[in-house]
């Protein structure tokens, strides 16, 4: 039994506008750094075997937050990525409606096996993108003998890993939260994820509370 701590990165600066990242690289925020400062302090007491994240700088630096107070490196794993959109990267959500109307439906009604036009990388569909993410996950967390693992990663990483602990397949609307900086738990039995707990986000308020102390 491995426990699992799926961690999604925190804010950056087109998270906050709405702007589409997936494989560019994009780093965190002002806010998205005490986002993951918050974390990282947060998850002090609790023991952590290993510390893995995403190879894009938005989830290293989140995953750095959580390693560098323990004095522990963190292993990059390019199957930890964000599902790649191709053209749609880097532009707002609402620009993207207008400027590839048919992908967009497509990329809206989570068509499986839709490929969105080609950018600076080529798109993944959303079938490739969770075989890739899910993959990486139970690979992971069935190396070694890890009892908890910490896994920084992306929003759609997240999605990917609640719907196949949840036998949740992507015909239905998404109908859960997903939070920067959310600690998601997770248990790699050996043949199947559970999920446990999903959208921790007690320790950003907990920041909100500091924030306010050191403005008095």
């Amino acid at each position: 039994m491995t426990e699992i701590l799926l961690i999604r990165h925190g804010e950056t600066a087109w998270n906050a506008r709405k702007r589409l990242q997936g494989h560019l690289d994009i780093p965190l925020n002002a806010e998205g750094e005490l986002q993951a400062a918050a974390l990282g302090y947060a998850l002090m007491g609790e023991p952590l075997d290993a510390i893995f994240s995403s190879d894009l700088q938005r989830a290293r630096q989140t995953a750095t937050a959580i390693a560098a107070p323990r004095g522990m490196t963190v292993g990059l794993d390019p199957g930890l990525r964000e599902r790649c959109y191709g053209a749609f990267e880097g532009m707002l959500y609402a620009e993207i409606g207008q400027r590839y109307p048919e992908a967009y439906a497509a990329w809206q009604s989570r068509d499986i096996d839709a490929r969105f036009p080609k950018g600076v990388h080529e798109a993944e569909t959303l079938r490739e993108f969770s075989q890739r993410a899910v993959s990486t996950i139970i690979r992971i967390a069935s190396q070694g003998q890890y009892r908890r693992i910490a896994l920084v990663a992306h929003g759609g990483v997240l999605e990917c890993a609640y719907r196949a602990a949840q036998d949740v397949g992507f015909e239905h609307a998404r109908d859960f939260d997903i939070f920067n900086a959310s600690i998601n738990r997770f248990v790699w039995d050996g043949k199947k994820l559970q999920l446990l707990h999903w959208g921790d986000v007690s320790h950003l308020e907990t920041q909100q509370s500091l924030d306010e102390i050191d403005r008095e």
